[in-house]
């Protein structure tokens, strides 16, 4: 990303909280986009504010846009560039209503006094489910997406109901159906 020049390159600060992190499934797209030099992992962050993390339909986390609820947030922040982030958002289905990348403030390590905020983005569950996802894991969440929680993740190819698309079983799961 050193050499690219213009308004469109410029990078785009994504915070990292589930399966892109490092040691999990779909971090191979991001470790991809590194060695492209469409992506630089810059560290570990936390979220500057409190919001809901929890596992939806397939062991998926969901990030939910509801600041001040749930807990502060462990994850990885990288410099992504406008190409790298339209893979991500592919990834995460932002035309389909799977997530949505919003804005958020994370610090570099919570213990310290007077940390400067950083400005990124975050794929949260999209707004037509998202509280509901919420509300259906009983309004308790998770502080990290580790290996516990990433036991339950099944994979694209491995689901079942392959005729149905991840926004029906979303709307499934949060029914309880």
């Amino acid at each position: 990303m050193g050499d690219i020049s213009g308004d469109d390159s410029k990078p785009h600060l994504i915070f990292s909280y589930g399966t892109l992190k490092q040691g999990f499934h779909n971090h191979k797209l991001t470790s991809e986009l590194i060695s492209q030099d469409d992506a630089v992992f810059i560290g570990p962050y936390i979220t500057r504010r409190s919001f809901p993390l929890v596992c939806g339909p397939h062991g998926l986390p969901y990030l939910i846009n509801l600041p001040g609820s749930g807990r502060r947030i462990r994850g990885e922040l990288y410099a992504v560039s406008a190409r790298g982030l339209a893979r991500l958002d592919d990834l995460e289905g932002t035309s389909i209503g799977h997530y949505e990348r919003l804005p958020l403030q994370l610090v570099v390590n919570a213990d310290k006094d007077g940390a400067v905020p950083v400005d990124a983005d975050a794929y949260f569950a999209h707004r037509s489910f998202g509280e509901a996802m919420w509300e259906r894991n009983g309004k308790e969440g998770l502080c990290e997406f580790t290996e516990v929680e990433a036991r339950r993740y099944v994979k694209r190819q491995d689901r079942p109901h392959q005729g149905r698309n991840i926004i029906q079983e979303v709307r499934q799961f949060v029914n309880g159906d």
